[in-house]
């Protein structure tokens, strides 16, 4: 067996003994109820991505550390308007406890790349050992990553990918295979619109791999698979419900006759969902919407018939992030990607699964 692929076995075993202890614990924007305890919402680890290395703690270089006896720092890229970053810093959060560490330090960089360097960059001034980053964007974070590196800090990214050198510039990657999740969608789409009809899409942020994924994935499969659907439209909403809105008027607007939205994460879809609505189409009927996350209240739109298909993107990387570092500290080789496993809600399934949702 490969270095990668035990490492991967250390790292499924321990996470599935991990998940037990798991929460799924976050509010949305809206509703300030959290997520039931044991809800079944835990991330579970799906391979490694192909062809990829694994980096061990003699080959990064780093001093071998005790969590309990560590402070760690958790980067976090954007504002907790958004129920995945809630989600995904509780998690990290109670995570942290559980694993004992000694101190935590946590930061937002409120979309801001200057300031997720210099927080970063802070946190290293403040004693941090270990961080764990989720990116605001896949370039530009190279001060950081030197000033981490020049005082033999590892760096575990989370949720988006960066474009620089694994077990050098970075430990590894934990998250989704976002071409995966933009495939997916399209078959959605292709599935509540029979193959047919004007697809408009409300594109993530840009400057990441989330968004270049997740729109390659859709408008290759579109391509291959459903020649009667036609994209008419692609703009960003920036993965905000009040921008997914806004562009999904103009869309409307500009493009009468779209029949389908695929929205790159729920906020944008909720925000279109409020838009047709204001129009005085009828989502989810009128206009199908397919979109990625995952959120309580995306969710609960498939049960109230307003938005048809949900491909989750699980933001719980407490328990995968300090199991991985854990493993790191322990010898084990960690693989250059590990990429979780993500479900799919739709109308035959999304009321039974509501609890899994965040």
């Amino acid at each position: 067996m490969s270095t990668g692929k035990k490492a991967l076995t250390h790292l499924s075993v321990a996470l599935l003994a991990a998940s037990a202890l798991l929460t799924g614990c976050t509010k949305s924007e809206t509703d300030g109820t959290p997520a039931p305890a044991g809800s079944g919402g835990e991330q579970q680890v799906a391979s490694a991505a192909p062809g990829g290395a694994s980096c061990t703690l003699d080959a990064y270089g780093a001093p071998k550390l005790d969590l309990a006896n560590a402070v760690v720092g958790f980067s976090q890229s954007e504002k907790e308007a958004n129920p995945f970053r809630i989600a995904e810093t509780q998690s990290i959060r109670d995570e942290a406890a559980r694993a004992g560490v000694k101190k935590l330090l946590v930061t937002n960089a409120q979309s801001q790349l200057s300031k997720q360097i210099s927080d970063i960059q802070d946190m290293l001034a403040q004693g941090a050992q270990f961080l764990i980053v989720a990116p605001l964007n896949s370039d530009g974070l190279e001060p950081a990553l030197q000033a981490a590196a020049a005082k033999k800090v590892p760096v575990l990214t989370i949720d988006r990918k960066i474009n620089a050198t694994s077990c050098k510039d970075y430990l590894a990657f934990l998250g989704s295979d976002f071409v995966a999740q933009g495939k997916r969608a399209a078959d959605a789409i292709i599935k509540v619109t029979g193959g047919k009809g004007k697809v408009a899409i409300l594109l993530g942020s840009s400057g990441n791999n989330v968004t270049t994924d997740r729109t390659n994935g859709f408008v290759d499969q579109i391509k291959a698979t459903a020649p009667g659907l036609e994209i008419v439209a692609q703009q960003t909403g920036e993965f905000a419900r009040d921008k997914g809105q806004a562009v999904m008027e103009q869309l409307i607007s500009s493009n009468p006759d779209i029949t389908a939205v695929y929205a790159e994460n729920d906020e944008m879809a909720l925000g279109a969902v409020t838009a047709l609505r204001s129009a005085g189409k009828n989502p989810g009927k009128d206009v199908k919407i397919v979109s990625i996350d995952g959120t309580r209240n995306a969710v609960q739109g498939i049960v109230d018939g307003t938005i048809n298909a949900v491909i989750e993107s699980n933001p719980r990387f407490g328990p995968l992030a300090f199991k991985t570092a854990q493993d790191f500290y322990a010898g084990t080789p960690i693989p250059e990607n590990v990429i979780i496993s993500d479900r799919e809600y739709a109308a035959d399934n999304a009321r039974e699964s509501l609890g899994n949702a965040y």
